[in-house]
């Protein structure tokens, strides 16, 4: 039967279950990926169920999110990642080596291989022709000891892209077109496989910050094939060894399609505060700008900084604008410091050059102005996310956020021929880059006798009890659709140091939405013995953090109730023992109200019988019909109070 790349994909790796959507499937991985931000409470889930080395192709530990060092607690857990790397046998890439998608891509991706990590926008790595998944960190450390990741079998969404995009449109606009059409929920269950004659003017970077955003859209993870582009982007990064081609049989067929012709695209901007409130930049032009942010993850390529800097040239950004630059890599700072006047251009157009890294994309550091315009090429614009309450950030393409730069306001680019009498800068590609490996530190051979380096505000991992039976707690929130991890388990500098500490991480869970939400919820932690949460659609969407499932848990939350979840939330949910559970009727959710007393009874039972559920309202002398998605396999881990207590 002829196969799409994802199906060839899934087929190699399959250890168990079927090739047919919505059923469980387990999946043979190659390598991990861990972020500082996530990577903490990965290196200790390890320590807590007693490994000893995992046991991927290649596992690697990036310090990209939490660099600022205003205190001991960063620069603490470093030294604590450097010494677990040595000790289970992981990478270790040193703070301000880069952003972990873009150095993983370039120096150990491999067309073929899977990939799960514990950061959310993981599936870049799709763009080479990896199956790639963001997970929370128990996901990742049970796949780095040899576990099967367990997913449901997705449907595949295949995307023909045809033409060539015009001067002014760049990658970032393919994807922001996609968010357009799906919104951020609109492809939950789907992978999305790109293929078409378009692929061809599409260069492996550019791949990346598509692939990269699928995240955004709700996707299980995007893939690209492996191809000629692939295989000279991996020549140029001296790897030319490791291609191996990988496309889609002729007469493959896809369970959904769609079709996006490059040549018809115009510039796009995600606005406040979803990256799918996407509308034409001309929509929006002419709104004062105060920040412009190049970088991140999601646009990482040699390309995405060159095009700003050949089109700053000789020119200064307008004087209401913090203009930041974010490189992704040393490497890429390298290669751009040995392209003609490419560094010196961006440092004379009043560009704040910064270390490599993620920053201002995780809110750590470059908070804009209250209540102003931040202009972007980051993949998320959640509320606050920047570090400011009242943000206004908006999505963008490297070409739309150094005309706002130039301008001042909202610009659309193709505008800069006329204000600057200028025509679009052609890139054209090193042969061969500069490559710095000097900062990648692999592991030894042997670390058993390594001991873990433990500042003072890094914790051992919490016990949790078994899922209880019988409770009656109260609803503690009541939240609405398309709730993020960032509103849950807000990051940031001042909370983010606390992220191998889950009693001091704790005190900001729900902390942007309700700033009482946990001392409310110790209380009734101590009298009623916990809490639950209702919320409405694609529950938990965003990042992976897994603090968000597991500092709730901490403060006694033993249940959700939900219209639905978005994939990776709901998975952490079980992950850490907290029940997932899902209206039936959809509109039972408008009863409920915040100090509600839920009571549920024969919860074990019921899970274990495959017994219909319900949920009673006491306050209001209701009882709602409830459903969950869990497999046989999860209802055992939930029933033991997560998965570190079933491995244990």
């Amino acid at each position: 039967m002829a196969m799409n790349v994802t199906q060839k994909l899934i087929k190699s790796h399959l250890l168990s279950g079927e090739m047919v959507p919505g059923e469980e499937i387990g999946l043979r991985i190659d390598q991990s990926l861990t972020q500082d931000a996530t990577g903490t409470m990965v290196m200790l889930e390890l320590e807590a169920m007693g490994i000893d080395r995992v046991k991927t192709e290649l596992s690697a530990q990036y310090v990209d999110h939490n660099l600022l060092q205003t205190d001991y607690k960063n620069a603490d857990d470093h030294l604590f990642l450097r010494s677990a790397c040595q000790r289970f046998g992981i990478w270790y890439s040193r703070p301000g080596n880069g952003i972990s998608h873009a150095v993983h891509m370039e120096r150990f991706g491999i067309p073929g291989k899977t990939l799960i990590g514990s950061d959310s926008h993981t599936p870049a790595a799709g763009s080479m022709g990896m199956l790639a998944f963001g997970a929370g960190g128990i996901d990742v450390a049970i796949a780095a000891i040899g576990e099967p990741m367990f997913i449901k079998m997705p449907k595949v969404l295949g995307v023909k892209l045809t033409g060539k995009l015009p001067d002014w449109v760049s990658a970032k606009d393919v994807v922001l077109e996609m968010l357009r059409r799906y919104d951020v929920h609109g492809c939950r269950g789907m992978i999305v496989e790109y293929y078409g004659s378009g692929l061809e003017a599409l260069r492996a970077m550019d791949r990346h910050v598509i692939a990269n955003m699928g995240t955004e859209l709700g996707a299980t993870t995007t893939v690209f094939p492996s191809d000629a582009e692939i295989q000279h982007f991996l020549t140029t990064q001296g790897r030319g060894e490791d291609w191996v081609e990988l496309v889609a049989d002729q007469g493959a067929e896809y369970d959904v399609y769609d079709e996006i012709n490059l040549s018809e695209l115009v510039p796009l901007i995600a606005c406040p505060s979803s990256p799918g409130n996407v509308v034409p930049v001309t929509e929006v032009a002419g709104r004062p700008v105060n920040q412009v942010v190049v970088g991140s993850s999601a646009n990482p390529g040699l390309r995405d900084f060159w095009i700003v800097s050949a089109i700053a040239q000789d020119k200064v950004a307008h004087d209401r604008v913090s203009f930041d630059i974010n490189p992704t890599s040393r490497q890429l700072i390298e290669n751009l410091a040995a392209m003609d006047d490419t560094f010196l251009n961006l440092i004379h157009s009043g560009a704040r050059f910064h270390q490599a890294g993620c920053l201002g994309c995780i809110g750590m550091g470059q908070a804009p102005a209250s209540d102003q315009i931040s202009l972007r090429t980051m993949p998320r614009n959640f509320p606050g996310r920047s570090g400011t309450a009242d943000d206004q950030v908006y999505l963008c393409s490297p070409e739309t956020a150094v005309a706002a730069a130039l301008t001042g306001e909202i610009t659309d680019p193709r505008a800069l021929e006329k204000i600057y009498g200028m025509t679009y800068p052609q890139y054209v590609p090193p042969e061969r880059e500069i490559i710095n490996t000097d900062m990648l530190v692999a592991p030894p051979e042997d670390g058993s006798n390594i001991e873990l380096e433990k500042g003072p505000n890094i914790k051992s991992f919490p016990e949790f009890a078994a899922l209880p039976n019988d409770f009656s707690v109260p609803v503690l929130l009541k939240v609405g659709d398309n709730v993020s991890t960032d509103e849950i388990m807000p990051a940031g500098a001042r909370v983010l140091p606390f992220r191998s500490n889950i009693p001091g991480i704790s005190q900001f869970v729900y902390y942007m939405v309700d700033e009482t939400f946990s001392e409310r919820a110790q209380i009734a932690q101590e009298k009623f013995g916990g809490h639950v949460i209702v919320g409405g659609s694609n529950y938990a969407q965003g990042s992976s953090r897994e603090h968000a499932a597991i500092a709730p848990r901490y403060l006694g939350q033993v249940a959700a109730i939900a219209k639905s979840y978005a994939r990776i939330g709901w998975q952490n949910l079980v992950n850490f023992g907290i029940m997932p559970l899902e209206f039936v009727n959809p509109h039972d959710y408008d009863e409920i109200e915040e100090r509600d007393e839920i009571e549920i009874q024969g919860l074990r039972e019921a899970l274990k019988d495959r017994r219909p559920l319900t949920v009673s309202n006491k306050t209001k002398d209701k009882v709602y019909p409830m459903t969950h998605s869990l497999s046989p396999r999860q209802i055992d881990i939930i029933l033991a109070g997560g998965v570190i207590n079933k491995y244990k």
